[in-house]
């Protein structure tokens, strides 16, 4: 039994999984298989190389996937959703007991339809760890933004508390050098002339 390799992905390896993923879309294939394809290639298991995709390689590839699913081909996809149609309606009808005469269902077809749903679930299941991954994310960058906010609000209060303080010292210091010119000008008294007029008389 081949041990399977723990080591870090090399670029060469991250292109490979990428080229498969890609394929597997394009043909209408699962990411599950994909990545099990991946995973015989590198002797890496299929949930490490799932782990690679969703927290990696898959950002480098944005354009590449959007290309991939309209490069989809319709006529299997279609074959492959009417096989589905067709397999959940005899399994419905095999849990009610309502089988019609003439058809019949084989434990294949059940295996077949019972590994698609699980495949479905585990997509959905990255799918959610991904979205609880990216909340987790969001929910840290909001606290980490609330204390910034926080302390930019207390060194603004700060700032206005000592621009109060500046322009009391400042309005203290404008009233005491007025006072000091009062007591230092010398005082001045006017009296009358005998012609009628006020004249300026030092003190």
């Amino acid at each position: 039994m081949s041990i399977a390799r723990q080591d870090a992905w090399s670029q060469d390896e991250d292109v490979v999984l990428a080229e498969v993923v890609l394929r597997h879309i394009r043909d209408g294939s699962t990411q599950l298989k994909a990545f099990e394809e991946v995973g015989k290639r590198l002797a890496r298991t299929s949930a490490a190389c799932g782990f690679r995709w969703n927290s990696f390689v898959r950002q480098q590839y944005k354009s590449g996937i959007e290309l991939a699913k309209k490069q989809r081909k319709g006529h299997k996809q279609h074959a492959v959703d009417h096989t589905t149609d067709i397999q959940e309606t005899k399994l419905a009808a095999v849990e009610k007991n309502e089988s019609r005469q003439g058809e019949s269902i084989t434990l294949e077809e059940i295996i077949s339809f019972l590994s698609r749903i699980n495949e479905h679930t585990a997509v959905n299941q990255e799918q959610n760890e991904k979205l609880l991954a990216e909340a987790r994310f969001l929910s840290c960058e909001n606290d980490k933004l609330q204390i910034e906010n926080k302390h930019l609000l207390n060194q603004l209060t700060i700032l206005e508390e000592d621009y109060r303080t500046l322009l009391s010292i400042m309005e203290r210091a404008r009233k005491l050098t007025v006072l000091e010119e009062e007591k230092n000008s010398p005082k001045v008294k006017f009296q009358m002339d005998k012609n009628g007029n006020l004249e300026r008389v030092s003190k």
